[in-house]
């Protein structure tokens, strides 16, 4: 994720300080990680040396000073050419359950292998079965159904894969292990 340019596209929608800003974040991004403030107000600093965003005044709502901060001219021509480059294709496989699944395979006799592969499918499984109940959930508002249709899409493409896995676990040992 660019966290330079999701804080510019908050920024769009007007003025704020970094407390509301990572509030917005964690709002509209709701299965993103949550931003820590000293990231927030760390990248606001280099927007602003940048010239992408300018510091608009303070606040005080009864605690400390709140600088709010807007976007420039050159921040909003950022974000625009942020948004209308197309983000290519991942050239390269990095993920945590990827790796996790060859070393295991590399290292672990079959059945142990298709062990790991059977537990990793079932947790797959319940969290595709949480984020379902979470779009059909008649409260649930509209940032959570898409970020749960994202998280779904790509749980449903590491099921495929997983048990394509298990289905080629004894191959893969002959092959290693010849």
């Amino acid at each position: 994720m660019s966290t330079p340019h999701v804080l510019l596209g908050l920024l769009a929608t007007g003025s704020k300080h970094g407390y509301e800003l990572k509030r917005a974040h964690d709002e509209r991004l709701p299965r993103a990680r949550p931003l820590a403030f000293g990231q927030v107000y760390a990248t606001l600093g280099r927007l602003q040396r940048d010239g992408l965003v300018a510091a608009t005044g303070q606040d005080r709502d009864a605690g400390p000073d709140r600088t709010t901060y807007a976007l420039t001219g050159d921040g909003h021509a950022a974000l625009d050419r942020w948004l209308s480059t197309v983000e290519p294709p991942m050239p390269y496989v990095a993920s945590t359950l990827f790796a996790k699944v060859v070393v295991a395979l590399l290292v672990a006799d079959a059945d142990r292998a298709r062990s790991y592969l059977i537990d990793q499918r079932r947790a797959h499984t319940a969290r595709l079965r949480e984020l379902t109940a979470l779009k059909t959930d008649p409260a649930a508002r509209l940032d959570d159904v898409v970020a749960a249709d994202f998280a779904i899409a790509h749980l449903d493409a590491d099921l495929r894969w997983l048990h394509t896995t298990l289905d080629r676990v004894a191959d893969w040992h002959r092959e290693v292990h010849a």
